[in-house]
């Protein structure tokens, strides 16, 4: 796979995330999961529009701009560490409806699978397309690590999106 034929498919994949990113925001019953997935649909927009940026400048000069690409989710060790301090404040479990649950895991999935592509890019393009990509999964993992939380943290250990220790606006 050529770099511009990458970038054509990441871009794919962050629509796809983008789109289950909005509809779990008009699906959530909870303002609180609204904000976190409106947060994480933002991100993807961001990459969508990234992506779509360098393969406009891939076309015209024949390289890519490497011009760092900003994330507002922290990185999978800190959405760690964030989650560790979660679990010891942490009180009564609190019901999930299936609703909310079937969001987080299509969340989930989606992620997945875009995080999967982008390290099967590292591995398998050249250096200059692995280190574009390169970010995209640190990136990717962290969404990954948040969905996960939040999962894990709704299913046994009692809040629903309550990620105080995360601040995702924050970065």
């Amino acid at each position: 796979m050529t770099i511009e034929e990458a970038i054509k498919t990441a871009i794919t994949y962050e629509k796809k995330v983008e789109s289950t990113y909005g509809v779990a925001v008009k699906e959530s019953h909870d303002p609180i999961g609204q904000r976190v997935f409106s947060v994480l649909a933002k991100e993807e927009k961001s990459h969508v529009a990234y992506l779509e940026s360098q393969l406009k400048c891939l076309k015209e000069s024949g390289k890519l701009h490497h011009e760092k690409l900003a994330t507002a989710i922290p990185s999978q060790k800190k959405i760690a560490e964030g989650f560790k301090k979660l679990q010891a404040t942490m009180k009564e479990p609190k019901e999930l409806s299936s609703l909310e649950l079937g969001l987080l895991q299509k969340a989930l999935g989606v992620e997945q699978e875009t995080s999967s592509f982008y390290k099967r890019m590292v591995s398998e393009l050249s250096e200059e397309g692995q280190r574009f990509f390169a970010r995209f999964v640190e990136i990717e993992e962290g969404h990954v690590a948040i969905v996960q939380a939040e999962m894990d943290a709704v299913s046994g250990l009692g809040f629903w999106f309550d990620m105080q220790e995360f601040r995702l606006e924050a970065g």
